[in-house]
């Protein structure tokens, strides 16, 4: 999984009407360089690479540090290509408030385009919601999603959470292609199915995607499907101990482990009702269960922690959230920088510049804001130089 991380406060102010505009005649203008030159899955690659995506931003104009770049790109983007998209074969669908209309947008571009692969879509945008509010609950609720894909289903899903107590945001990457599970021809959507997560802060939240969580998914959905009525009464159990501030039971020898949802009271009626509507449907497997209706991140939580602490099946409270480079750093660190392909990318920026229709002060201003990643041509090598300039801010 490719990962990475910079720092996105909140921001709750509005992007100004010239800024917009002109944000929206630069995206369309690099976004048709990179579709003319490589494809519009190019593209699609292109966004699902969380620092990429980042320096797009920056390079069109808005604030480098700001989690209204995220917003504020993808409406300029979405509004930018509307005229021209199917010339380019990439439909933007979604948004901050548009989020919860994406299936309606999705729907209306099946009838209208004859896409018969529209309802495959509807499904890959309800479940990359629900992974990232359920399975990754690190205390960031997604306000924003933006579904972006191409004439042959191929998809991209760039959405945003927002943490109100620490005043930050998470940006979440997603790409089809890195969904395919190889042995089933088939998109996994569960174990570790990003293409990137971008947090300022790392948290320790209860992470359902990772390998290591396998197990515990294991037992949760057994749970569900044969012994719903023991585990009710098993997280009853776990409950009334929290509440006599016990911190040790008979477990049938099993460890009891650490678990972040222990100081939390569940509502057990309202459980009971989920639990059992959704037993009747017998899930094949964890994907399902988590697609039906009714199950959310505390229908989650509760499995999870009835099989950690009754069954001894660890779930990973490792933050997917990660630092990296996209072509590598002027101190080797990942990796040395990758001159040929950072040229490239700087190409391909620079001839959407020249292609937007912004006057030619406006592409000199973008012109320089692009050049303030380029490297200094003295930065050889992956031995760190004083004359070096950042790759990143």
């Amino acid at each position: 999984m490719r990962t990475g991380i910079a720092t996105v406060p909140l921001d709750y102010g509005r992007c100004p009407h010239w800024l917009f505009e002109r944000m929206e005649r630069l995206g369309r203008g690099i976004a048709i360089a990179i579709v003319e030159e490589f494809g519009p899955e190019e593209f699609l690659k292109r966004l699902s690479d969380p620092v990429w995506f980042q320096s797009l931003g920056c390079v069109m104009g808005f604030d480098w540090n700001s989690s209204g770049l995220t917003v504020t790109t993808l409406g300029a983007l979405k509004a930018g290509l509307f005229e021209i998209q199917d010339r380019l074969g990439v439909y933007v669908c979604g948004g901050k408030r548009e989020s919860r209309k994406t299936p309606e947008e999705i729907t209306a571009y099946g009838i209208s385009r004859g896409f018969s692969f529209a309802p495959n879509l509807i499904y890959a945008s309800k479940m990359a919601a629900k992974v990232d509010s359920s399975l990754i609950q690190s205390g960031y609720q997604i306000y924003q999603h933006n579904f972006l894909f191409t004439k042959s289903g191929n998809w991209v899903v760039v959405q945003q959470g927002m943490n109100t107590g620490n005043q930050t945001a998470r940006r979440y990457h997603w790409l089809s292609s890195i969904l395919m599970n190889k042995k089933e021809n088939k998109p996994d959507f569960i174990e570790e199915p990003h293409s990137g997560i971008v947090s300022q802060i790392k948290e320790k939240p209860l992470n359902l995607t990772a390998k290591e969580s396998d197990g515990n998914r294991t037992v949760s959905l057994g749970l569900v499907k044969e012994e719903p009525k023991k585990f009710l009464k098993d997280l009853d159990l776990i409950q009334t101990k929290r509440e006599k501030n016990i911190t040790s039971m008979s477990l049938s020898d099993k460890e009891f482990f650490w678990h972040p949802v222990v100081k939390e009271k569940f509502d057990l009626k309202r459980l009971q009702k989920t639990i059992f509507a959704v037993n009747e449907q017998k899930p094949e497997d964890f994907e399902k269960m988590l697609s039906l209706k009714g199950v959310g991140p505390k229908t989650i939580r509760a499995l999870s922690l009835v099989a950690e602490i009754i069954y001894g099946a660890r779930p990973s409270y490792e933050d997917p959230a990660r630092y990296t480079f996209s072509v590598g750093g002027k101190d080797g660190t990942p990796f040395p920088v990758d001159r040929e392909t950072y040229d490239k990318t700087l190409e391909i920026m620079e001839r959407g510049i020249k292609k937007s229709d912004i006057s030619l002060r406006e592409k000199a201003e973008a012109q320089r804001r692009l050049t303030s990643f380029r490297p200094s041509p003295f930065c050889k090598g992956s031995e760190p130089k004083e004359d070096c300039k950042e790759l990143y801010e």
